[in-house]
């Protein structure tokens, strides 16, 4: 499945069906991320149940501290 990851077009497997399974196989499941899917953010709580399909658009966006 092909998805539109910040910009980029990226591959997945057909593993990942949810916003949740693409946050752990990226390795941001446990970090702080807004998660844009088809320009509607999505509630943290929403991740799980948010399936993907092919051509997706997604904006991922994480928060770094700092000074």
């Amino acid at each position: 499945m092909n998805l539109i990851i910040n910009g980029k077009t990226v591959t997945v497997g057909n593993e990942i069906e949810t916003v949740e399974h693409l946050l752990q196989a990226q390795n941001l499941h446990e970090r702080v991320v807004i998660v844009e899917l088809n320009k509607n953010i999505l509630q943290k709580e929403e991740h799980s149940d948010a399936c993907l399909k092919d051509g997706d658009t997604l904006e991922v966006v994480s928060f770094v501290g700092g000074g």
